[in-house]
């Protein structure tokens, strides 16, 4: 499966839109809101939004075949660090899929997981799996901001191509 360079740049550019959406959504609520414990694996929309940032992280490094990066740490539990860094990580990723091309798409490239494992992919596929992963977990957070009596912004894909198509023709955007 051919996926092209710009396709994979769009899809970067979507799950920055979608997280900021949320972090800009869990910026108010009362601390207590964010570190509620909901019973999931991450627990929280305060770990499960670090969760995210921490894993993108990780992926970015993994890509760029740089040192390892860690995985969550106490600072990534911080609200104001997924505010602050979180904007910064996703401007890092825009900058280093500014270089593709549909042909360094399809090339394969090697990483080890957090579990010492090393695998070989086309580097498509760990850039799409970054975005879905972050689907998945938006989700779970927009779940929790319901549970908390919020509704969460739409964070599909489908109102991001939408507000793309607005932004393209003069239209309101969303």
């Amino acid at each position: 499966m051919a996926v092209s360079a710009d396709t994979l740049r769009l899809h970067i550019d979507y799950t920055a839109w979608a997280s900021r959406r949320l972090v800009d959504a869990a910026a108010h609520l009362a601390p207590e809101e964010r570190e509620r414990d909901f019973g999931t694996a991450d627990g929280s929309i305060l770990n499960t939004l670090a969760h995210v940032f921490a894993s993108e992280r990780v992926w970015l490094a993994r890509l760029q075949q740089s040192a390892p990066a860690e995985f969550v740490t106490d600072a990534d539990r911080r609200f104001d660090v997924l505010e602050h860094e979180w904007p910064r990580l996703h401007q890092r990723w825009k900058d280093w899929a500014s270089a593709l091309t549909d042909e360094s798409c399809q090339l394969p490239v090697t990483y080890t997981d957090l579990k010492g494992n090393q695998y070989t992919q086309p580097l498509w596929q760990p850039i799409l799996h970054v975005v879905n992963h972050g689907t998945h977990h938006r989700g779970q957070v927009s779940g929790f901001l319901r549970s908390l009596g919020y509704t969460p912004p739409p964070t599909d894909l489908v109102f991001f191509y939408r507000l793309l198509s607005q932004n393209k023709s003069g239209s309101r955007v969303v």
